[in-house]
């Protein structure tokens, strides 16, 4: 009987044994496949890192260029203004003067055309060539964006 009890105990340390030894295999692949997952998800808070990073770099320059936008904005509203002004005086028919001086009005009409359209051309993103740059007298301004196309001029 004491031989069947040592038997029995030799059985449940041999068992005990082989369990703790398939638990410990168990705990090393469960380890190997943790490091893997933390590896990729190191990779993706990299990724995510640099994602967020160019964000806010492609923020900065939206603002940048939300601020240019209003900046120039502000300009042509104030330019409107002055060309609106300009054009409604008091007593002033300017369907009969356009009778009476068709050849004058023609060429007023065409300049400020071609004045206006540069204008347009500045606005939507158009290099200034040198001779608009160094405009510093009125007769050599553009009279319709002075502001926008001759930067280098001042009004007295």
């Amino acid at each position: 009987m004491f031989s069947s009890i040592k038997i029995f105990m030799i059985g449940i340390i041999a068992t005990a044994v082989i369990g703790g030894g398939f638990y410990v295999m168990k705990l090393r692949s469960d380890n190997a496949i943790l490091k893997a997952n933390q590896i990729k998800l190191e990779e993706a808070v990299q990724d995510q890192q640099a994602v967020i990073e160019q964000q806010k770099v492609d923020f900065k320059k939206i603002l940048e260029a939300n601020k240019k936008l209003n900046e120039t904005n502000n300009i042509l509203k104030a330019e409107f203004k002055a060309l609106d002004e300009r054009f409604n005086k008091k007593g002033r028919d300017f369907g009969n003067l356009a009778i009476k001086r068709t050849k004058v009005i023609e060429k007023i009409i065409n300049k400020g055309s071609a004045n206006a359209k540069r204008c347009v051309e500045i606005a939507m993103g158009a290099p200034l060539t040198e001779k608009e740059k160094n405009a510093t007298k009125k007769s050599q301004i553009n009279s319709e964006c002075p502001s926008l196309a001759n930067p280098s001029y001042v009004p007295y």
